[in-house]
């Protein structure tokens, strides 16, 4: 029979082993990343929830200018234009939010749900204006944990970030800032990590992950690219590109076609290459 102290023995968790950890109550942020380090090397922690915690450690101190996609970059539409003609650009781009313009990207007027198009599919009457939520603004320098408490608190998803005089400067999504934290947030188009860098969809179509290194491109598609400059898929994309590309974003290199099917604010993940016919093959396009 057990003795009277075996019954109350406590097996402490995981969480009062880190507490216990951390009493040394470190001075600084450095200090504290440091002895975060050291929980997971005690194995206290494991590494997505060290690398979770250095994130919201990280955007504590981020600025919405940091991570905003550009006003060059934004997908946005028209409300001048009919729904027959940007619907085709609403299923290509497969956003559920659309900044709504008025002349220019300047004048944003409010924001388009992708599903209320669906009073259009339904022979409902539809009139644009009547459709849009209020758009959100925000300035370039307000700080990511404020705007996500804010984005939980007020059920907003997007907001447009505006420069010192006013003018549009780009928007921002709240899954923008939430992969600050927990990394990129996978869609339908990530790959599982086991499969191979580059996959065959079809006859002169190939789905290519952006790390694939290039000679690896170059011999199972029988191209030649240089990798003396970037030595992966995604490096000489990205330069050619001139900027981060995001989803949807495509470009012409030599006789191929290059499409961004997977991206977020820092980083090129997957892309689609397709062989281009020779007659239409041009010398170089974006």
């Amino acid at each position: 029979m057990a003795s009277e102290p075996d019954k109350l023995v406590h097996k402490p968790s995981l969480l009062e082993r880190l507490s216990h950890f951390l009493l040394r109550e470190p001075e600084d942020r450095e200090q504290l990343v440091t002895l975060l380090h050291s929980a997971y090397e005690n194995r206290l922690m494991d590494s997505d929830s060290l690398s979770m915690i250095e994130g919201v450690l990280q955007v504590s101190e981020m600025q919405v200018r940091d991570v905003m996609i550009p006003r060059s970059q934004m997908d946005v539409i028209d409300i001048a234009r009919p729904p027959e003609s940007f619907l085709p650009f609403v299923i290509e781009t497969a956003h559920s939010r659309f900044p709504v313009i008025e002349d220019n990207k300047n004048d944003v007027i409010g924001i388009l749900l992708a599903k209320d198009l669906l009073r259009y599919y339904a022979g409902e009457e539809f009139e644009l204006r009547d459709m849009l939520r209020p758009a959100v603004f925000i300035p370039e320098s307000k700080r990511l944990n404020v705007l996500l408490k804010e984005f939980r608190s007020n059920r907003n998803h997007i907001a447009i970030v505006v420069d010192e005089y006013g003018g549009v400067a780009g928007m921002v999504t709240i899954e923008d800032v939430l992969e600050q934290i927990v990394g990129d947030i996978e869609d339908e188009y990530d790959y599982d990590e086991d499969e191979d860098n580059i996959i065959q969809q079809s006859a002169g179509k190939y789905r290519v992950k952006a790390l694939t290194e290039i000679a690896e491109l170059n011999e199972a598609i029988g191209t030649a690219f240089s990798d003396e400059e970037f030595s992966t898929v995604g490096g000489l994309v990205v330069n050619r590109f001139g900027h981060m590309p995001k989803r949807g974003e495509h470009i012409h290199i030599d006789r191929l076609s290059f499409t961004v099917v997977r991206a977020d604010s820092r980083r090129v993940h997957a892309l689609l290459i397709e062989q281009l016919p020779e007659e239409v093959y041009p010398v170089e396009s974006v």
